[in-house]
């Protein structure tokens, strides 16, 4: 059976757009950091009539993911569809950052998305193709003060999302990326970053789900290479 795998599934724009999939009937194969979050979104999900599998798995720690995504395949479910959710912000001049710090974002925000995207490409080959989709950040197109390392690790998924598109078109794997502003979801909660400001004007998680569910709905004939979401009231 085929399904929307979806990293960073437990909260903001992961469990909105488990809720928005599964209401639209798709089964669904879940990752997250907390395990008991994840069942918690389960058990409100499968009364719709869908399958759902969950995997606790930390994408801040290499070693575990290839295997964890593998298991979480391996139940009976294949994605059709994957979303590379999950990320992380820290901020801070790039002058006084940690290496630590760096290479924890850059773990997040691109290194787990290569490891999850090479963890399933071979079901997405043996299946005939598939969509891969990568939520990014309108940073990786700008500078902010404070923010540098942020918008470096975005702009790298986006280059790496352009090279894996060509390098799997001739085996029917599409990539996408969504490329949001400012979304009003728990990153705003971070340790370091500034969020004393009225978040009201940021995009609802729930619009972002239904923009996913968009690209995922695109017929296997075409490829949406990027969408771009921002809030009406411009960039912050």
């Amino acid at each position: 059976m085929v399904a929307v795998l979806l990293t960073g599934a437990s909260r903001g724009i992961g469990a909105a757009s488990a809720r928005r999939f599964a209401a639209a009937g798709h089964n669904l194969l879940l990752t997250a950091r907390s395990s008991a979050a994840l069942e918690a979104l389960a058990s409100e999900l499968r009364p719709m009539g869908v399958r759902v599998e969950t995997a606790c798995l930390d994408l801040a720690e290499p070693a575990g993911i290839s295997a964890g995504i593998q298991e979480l395949c391996s139940r009976g479910l294949e994605p059709g569809v994957v979303i590379n959710n999950a990320g992380a912000a820290w901020t801070g001049p790039l002058a006084e950052m940690p290496l630590e710090r760096w290479q924890w974002l850059f773990q997040l925000n691109l290194t787990s998305v290569f490891q999850v995207s090479q963890a399933v490409i071979p079901l997405l080959r043996r299946n005939g193709g598939g969509l891969i989709i990568n939520v990014n950040s309108h940073a990786a197109r700008n500078a902010f003060t404070d923010w540098g390392a942020y918008c470096a690790s975005k702009a790298a998924l986006s280059s790496l999302s352009r090279c894996l598109g060509e390098e799997e078109r001739p085996h029917g794997i599409r990539v996408s990326t969504l490329t949001l502003g400012a979304v009003n979801t728990p990153l705003w909660d971070s340790e370091t970053v500034d969020s004393s400001f009225d978040r009201r004007a940021m995009l609802p998680p729930e619009q972002v789900a239904d923009a996913l569910l968009t690209l995922a709905q695109q017929p296997p004939t075409q490829v949406v290479e990027d969408l771009t979401l921002m809030p009406a009231v411009g960039a912050f």
